[in-house]
């Protein structure tokens, strides 16, 4: 995963505004005042590096919602080159409007550049204890990733072992690994052999709808959102 200069602060207002309000299929709004919003919160995979916004799979997930008249909103909250501590400063921004899903796509940079592994566990699970503490009934969905082996079975095992783990801890859902069926295989990502291209970005739609529509299925059987009726 391409590894970018760290964020800066003061760009967080307008890139926040971006998400929001681009027209390019990274959020598109629904009338509908029941609609729910998803966000995909993550690094690089999420944001769909080397692509078109709307070729992005998180953009797919929208396009599908939206054939099958499901009021949902999707924001795209990628950010290439995101680390998990970068994801825990960010956070908050992302929270200026009412989320009812999160799914939770870092860890993989954090993986590359050999930061402890405590230190990636303590970041995830304080980026969703923060969003848990603004909307206590919200539906948190973590997306596993995997290393190399080339950085150390042990290290590769453990890093692995951290998303379930989460996951049982916060009582989320769980995808086990967002590149399965595309991680590995040249002729579904770029020529950096990293990122999915176009072909592995509806590959990992198509795999991960089920998990999306089983989300908004739990919203729609009348769980309790905060701050709606």
């Amino acid at each position: 995963m391409l590894i970018l200069p760290e964020f800066r602060p003061s760009h967080l207002l307008l890139l926040f505004a971006f998400f929001i309000f681009n027209g390019n299929g990274i959020s598109s709004r629904q009338s509908n005042d029941d609609s729910r919003t998803f966000l995909f919160f993550g690094d690089s995979i999420t944001a769909g590096y080397g692509l078109t916004p709307e070729q992005a799979f998180p953009a797919l997930i929208q396009k599908k919602f939206q054939e099958e008249k499901i009021p949902v909103n999707v924001i795209n909250g990628g950010l290439s080159g995101e680390t998990t501590a970068g994801g825990l400063r960010r956070i908050d921004w992302m929270l200026k409007q009412k989320v009812d899903v999160l799914i939770l796509e870092l860890g993989a940079n954090d993986g590359l550049r050999g930061i402890p592994l405590n230190d990636t566990g303590k970041n995830l699970q304080s980026i969703i204890d923060r969003v848990k503490k603004k909307y206590p009934n919200i539906i948190v969905i973590i997306a596993g990733m995997q290393v190399p082996p080339n950085l150390g079975g042990d290290y590769a095992k453990a890093f692995m072992e951290i998303f379930p783990a989460l996951a049982a801890k916060n009582d989320a859902m769980l995808i086990p690994f967002i590149l399965e069926g595309v991680g590995g295989i040249p002729e579904l990502n770029l020529s950096d052999r990293i990122h999915p291209n176009r072909a592995g970005h509806e590959i990992i739609a198509h795999k991960i709808w089920g998990t999306m529509n089983k989300a908004w299925l739990m919203l729609k059987k009348g769980q309790k959102i905060e701050g709606r009726k």
